[in-house]
């Protein structure tokens, strides 16, 4: 049996007289004006955020120009001449080059092996009902959920018995293992999002499963590889554990070993001015990275909520 709700009683009926005020509807100047204090508050706390990001930064690329008297005479205050020897003598003698150079390629390797390998199984999860499909799906998802650390230990066993232990495609490979669970979770979501018409006219047309995908599907898919592609980027970019247990080798070292090593090396001197500049040097790619694709990036995370 439907029921319907019985209605509030309106002022008359519980006895009190209908004045104006009752049937005005809420002023529009005072909606205006809650609005007004809603903006300004949030404005505020993004500016204070901003300020508590931004304020770093520059100071870390201000103190990478000065000398090391400056830095602890005049912490805050602007060089009093630019010190470029600071980037050079990271740059040679701190062997930053070879550094950088060594996480360009692991970084780059990884990043494109993630980026293939995952659009490919979150492709497979998000498009065909096969028995397992929901099993594999959450067995991605649940190594995310696994900490790191508990496998620096067999991890270290299992790549030196495959003789990857201090070589360049071996720490690839690790880099890939651990971006895979992240990369098809949110690729098999956005995956799930693009229309099938397009699919089902390529199959109609006698496009195969492959061609599908690499063709049609994979380019629709651009946002959502840009967004994923980003956060790997980040985090391969930024990761220390796992070079410092499996990649040992002094000429096969990363950019955050190289800082820690810049630091270490010093002794009691310090040099202060060259790890600043090393720092920065570090920064600038994933800055610079971020400032190009920050729109697709948002795009990415917006596409499911936009269709």
């Amino acid at each position: 049996m439907k029921t319907t709700e019985t209605p509030a009683p309106l002022p008359a009926e519980s006895g009190a007289p209908i004045t104006k005020t009752d049937l005005q509807p809420p002023s529009p100047a005072k909606e205006k004006k809650e609005g007004t204090v809603l903006n300004v508050f949030s404005h505020g706390v993004l500016v204070i955020w901003a300020f508590m990001v931004v304020l770093p930064l520059l100071w870390a690329v201000m103190t990478s120009f000065k000398d090391d008297r400056s830095i602890f005479s005049s912490p805050w205050s602007l060089p009093d001449s630019l010190h470029f020897d600071n980037w050079s003598r990271a740059w040679t003698q701190a062997n930053m080059s070879d550094y950088f150079l060594n996480t360009v390629l692991v970084v780059g390797g990884s990043l494109i092996g993630t980026l293939v390998l995952g659009s490919m199984a979150a492709y497979v999860l998000a498009r065909f009902d096969f028995p397992g499909n929901r099993f594999i799906y959450f067995l991605f998802i649940g190594g995310m959920s696994f900490p790191i650390m508990l496998a620096l230990v067999p991890l270290f066993y299992v790549v030196n018995n495959m003789g990857l232990l201090n070589t360049i495609h071996g720490l690839i490979l690790v880099y890939i293992a651990y971006s895979l669970p992240f990369t098809v979770f949110f690729l098999t979501a956005f995956f799930r999002t693009l229309p099938t018409s397009i699919a089902e006219a390529a199959f109609v047309d006698g496009a195969s499963h492959s061609r599908t995908f690499f063709q049609i599907m994979l380019p629709m898919a651009k946002p959502g590889l840009i967004s994923v592609g980003i956060f790997n980027f980040l985090g391969q970019w930024n990761q220390y554990m796992l070079p410092t247990v499996l990649n040992t080798d002094p000429d096969k070292r990363v950019l955050t070993q190289g800082l820690v090593q810049l630091a270490v090396s010093q002794g009691y001197k310090g040099d202060w001015s060259g790890l600043f500049a090393g720092l920065v040097m570090a920064m600038l790619p994933v800055l610079a990275a971020y400032i190009i694709f920050q729109r697709q990036v948002v795009q990415g995370l917006t596409a499911g909520a936009l269709k």
